[in-house]
């Protein structure tokens, strides 16, 4: 999966006392892009790629090498000319086999970052401005010192198990390749009951021994995937909810057509289930 870099170590704890050097990366992002090429590599700019000396945000680092966020609304006038970076879609990425995955790792998990300290430079209780906490990561009001932590939004991705098939479906819009009932937990609620809700709402389905699997941070989309396999738990008629998704089958596991990339959680799970690895 994309979390998945042995053997190399995500480091991401705050430290606001490191400085950038001129060998260090520089994320720059807009909306789901970010400056990088792929060439046998997947590259992103380093502080002497840069046109002029600006504010940076120290992010992470894995193994030696630190990146840092560079917050602009225009990432390519950042640049000095002829550098040769661009703005690429971070899924095409994530999909593109070519660069070693922790590269692309950094990528999705720096723009989880990035789009926290987008929606934070404000006081959301007095609209006062935020800054940068000195002890740990998080933004803090000049006014009223109230303190904002980054936003992880917690999801369930889940198995639903007939027998010798599994429910699988696709989404009405966005991805077009196979998956499983997802969706985010609510207020007051555990995990397994919205695995519970989720699958009734998408499919009209009972289920019973929910048991988890694995979890996966999903920095594209700001989330903490949790899996879980469970068992449909009478009829099996499926009623499906046709705001969310264009289709929802049971499927054999010599049928399933995985997706086109491992990165996801999803895609192992249903890999598990094709394989016969018991779940």
């Amino acid at each position: 999966m994309l979390q998945d870099i042995y053997p190399n170590r995500l480091f991401n704890q705050y430290d606001p006392e490191v400085t950038p050097g001129p060998d260090d990366y520089v994320l720059i992002f807009r909306k789901s892009s970010v400056v990088a090429k792929i060439d046998e590599n997947l590259s992103f700019p380093k502080l002497k790629d840069l046109d002029k000396d600006t504010q940076l945000t120290y992010l992470f680092s894995i193994d030696d090498e630190r990146f840092f966020l560079l917050e602009t609304d225009e990432p390519e006038a950042a640049l000095k000319e002829g550098s040769g970076f661009s703005l690429l879609d971070i899924k095409e990425i994530r999909e593109d086999s070519t660069p070693p995955k922790y590269r692309i790792f950094a990528a999705c998990t720096g723009k989880h970052l990035a789009d926290w300290y987008r929606d934070n430079k404000y006081c959301g209780c007095c609209g006062s401005k935020m800054e940068h906490s000195s002890t740990e990561r998080a933004m803090v009001c000049t006014s009223c010192k109230h303190t904002v932590y980054p936003r992880i939004m917690p999801a369930v991705i889940v198995g639903v198990i007939n027998g010798e098939k599994i429910l699988l479906t696709k989404y009405r819009r966005g991805f077009n390749h196979n998956a499983l009932i997802a969706g985010f937990t609510e207020i007051g609620e555990t995990l397994e009951e919205t695995v519970e809700r989720e699958v009734m709402e998408e499919a009209g389905l009972k289920v019973k021994n929910i048991r988890y699997y694995k979890s996966q941070p999903w920095g594209i989309a700001n989330d903490i995937l949790a899996g879980y396999y469970c068992d449909v738990d009478g009829d099996d008629t499926i009623h499906m909810d046709d705001n969310e998704l264009k289709s929802a089958s049971w499927t054999a596991r010599e049928d399933i057509v995985l997706q086109p990339d491992e990165s996801s959680l999803t895609n192992e799970m249903m890999k598990n289930f094709k394989e016969g690895i018991p779940v």
